[in-house]
């Protein structure tokens, strides 16, 4: 008997202290919510505002990484005192972006805009569902002190929610509704601050429509990516038979042919045996470049880096590669890196008039980060039948990002970012 009563009295004390929590929880939230998300809301506004005028290209990024800074902290306390997960889905950007980049990176990000959304609502609908708890819970107090004769010092009367409180007799009315308030509260203040959790999660969460979005340009890529290897497949094909193939089929007759002249004609046999000779280097040669063109055996063997240099040293302008990778990507991934890397120095060399060119390749929170500036004459976009274009479909295979900076009078910066860990 003693252990039913203590589980109960247990029982009940923890859902007390449940219910005083979640007034205290809540009465700290709406404290916040709303004086943070109006600030929040007017600085976005008026930052954005000024974008035109130039002033708003360097205010906006800070201004909008102070809106997901509030935001992630308010999916922190989602999860800690809600339970509740609101993973952010915000896409990442090149640390080294300039100011206009990363002002319409950030703007073109639909999470930017959620968040935006996000902030009207819990300054209102949110605001309310965090104070409801602690109103539930405080409210009743001022019925009951007016049943004790708090009502004697309003001589006019008072209104004590619908109640007019004239008398004692209305201030026991008073008092009884402030028992059913207090029950309400009692059975529902935890529920009304999950439900602000609730509604935190139905704005700040990535909607379905975004997931099918992502899933239509994974699909697209996928596509993209099938589609490239069998035309690379093709032009394989297409270089053996009418290289190489051709070169082995003559140098393979002009051996048939000495085999016949070598009593006959010895002169001529030797002529042919050095038009072999050079045939088998041709061909050789011809190998070479398409296994490089397939996969670069410096890649294999030496990883991204130094193949990125082998590549810097053959262009016929000065290049300068730094490299801070602490492993290697899988095989795949490097493949896709060299020659994104590749067709982009080569728009450097044929469109930029760049007399120098830098690369940076590093490695930090898990994405492989890929930096080609040239000091040329900018004016590159990426658009449809452009090289970037196709480096943003390749990237886009390994869900990898591609952003161009390129002012008119340049300087252009490209950069590539891919995630990936590193063996």
């Amino acid at each position: 008997m003693t252990i039913e009563t203590s589980g109960i009295t247990g029982g009940g004390t923890g859902r007390t202290r449940g219910i005083a929590r979640a007034a205290v929880r809540g009465l700290a939230l709406a404290l916040v919510s709303l004086p943070g998300a109006v600030l929040c809301l007017t600085l976005s506004a008026v930052s954005i505002a000024l974008i035109p005028i130039g002033v708003g290209i360097v205010t906006t990024p800070w201004v909008l990484r102070g809106v997901r800074v509030f935001a992630d902290w308010r999916r922190l306390l989602a999860a800690q005192w809600g339970g509740v997960r609101i993973p952010p889905s915000y896409r990442p950007l090149p640390k080294d972006a300039n100011p206009w980049a990363r002002t319409f990176g950030m703007l073109a990000d639909p999470a930017t805009w959620r968040d935006l959304r996000w902030l009207p609502v819990d300054m209102t609908a949110g605001f309310l569902t965090a104070l409801l708890p602690t109103v539930l819970l405080l409210y009743p107090v001022e019925g009951f002190a007016l049943a004790i004769g708090l009502w004697r010092v309003f001589p006019d009367g008072y209104w004590y929610g619908f109640v007019p409180v004239t008398g004692q007799a209305s201030a026991f009315g008073a008092a009884a509704l402030a028992a059913v308030l207090l029950l309400f509260g009692h059975h529902f203040a935890p529920r009304l601050l999950a439900a602000h959790f609730a509604l935190t999660r139905a704005v700040l969460g990535s909607s379905q429509g975004e997931l099918a979005e992502r899933v239509r340009v994974l699909t697209e890529t996928r596509q993209v990516a099938v589609d490239a290897s069998a035309a690379e497949l093709r032009r394989i094909e297409r270089d053996l038979h009418d290289g190489a193939q051709a070169r082995l089929v003559a140098m393979g007759m002009d051996l048939g042919t000495v085999e016949m002249l070598l009593d006959k004609d010895p002169a001529k046999a030797k002529e042919l045996l050095a038009q072999a000779r050079r045939s088998s280097a041709d061909a050789l040669a011809e190998l070479r470049d398409l296994v490089r063109g397939i996969h670069p055996p410096v890649l294999a063997e030496r990883g991204l880096g130094d193949a990125v240099r082998a590549l810097a040293l053959r262009l016929p302008v000065a290049t300068e590669v730094t490299v801070e990778l602490d492993g290697r990507a899988q095989p795949p991934v490097e493949s896709a890196a060299y020659f994104a890397v590749s067709e982009v120095l080569t728009n450097a060399v044929k469109h930029a008039d760049a007399d120098r060119i830098w690369v940076d390749l590093h490695h930090t929170d898990g994405m492989l980060r890929i930096a080609v500036t040239d000091n040329g004459r900018g004016g590159a976009v990426i658009g449809a039948g452009s090289g970037l274009a196709g480096v943003e479909r390749r990237l886009g295979t390994f869900d990898g990002v591609l952003a161009v900076s390129s002012p008119a009078g340049g300087p252009t910066m490209v950069t590539l970012e891919i995630p990936c860990a590193l063996s």
